[in-house]
């Protein structure tokens, strides 16, 4: 039997499948997160308004998410800010030498049976194992 944590992380991954197919369905893009953030750097490549509005509501469900259900974002890694910091910027630059990432890759090329998305979620996969291993084993996971 399901649990809620089961339910309700089923519930997300349908509601992502959903953004995805009417993302494209009404932008005739794929809907991946650090091509719409690396567009609002890169100025020609046009579309600032849509963007903006994209991630304005990622950060508003976020807010409200912790207004309505706080625990839902009550989960922590036990990593120090700097740790987390430099893991955002790491995540960043992968994300941008891998041509993509996990929203892109993952969500959008994986289901379109791409080669170079399969290639390169299984590369994230494990490549955030392996980082995972070598700070708990390096670091006693105090990092």
């Amino acid at each position: 039997m399901y649990d809620l944590f089961s339910a309700t992380a089923l519930l997300g991954g349908a509601l992502i499948g959903l953004a995805v197919v009417l993302f494209a369905l009404l932008n005739g893009r794929l809907l991946g997160v650090s091509g719409i953030v690396y567009g609002l750097i890169d100025r020609d490549t046009g579309g600032m308004g849509w963007r903006l509005a994209f991630l304005g509501g990622l950060l508003a469900g976020g807010l409200i998410l912790l207004l309505v259900h706080p625990i839902a974002l009550g989960v922590s890694a036990n990593r120090s800010l700097m740790a987390t910091g430099a893991a955002g910027l790491l995540v960043g630059f992968g994300s941008r030498l891998g041509n993509g990432c996990t929203s892109g890759h993952g969500v959008c090329g994986v289901s379109r049976l791409s080669p170079r998305s399969i290639a390169a979620t299984l590369t994230f996969i494990a490549t955030g194992i392996l980082t995972v291993l070598a700070i708990d084993i390096g670091f006693g996971g105090s990092l």
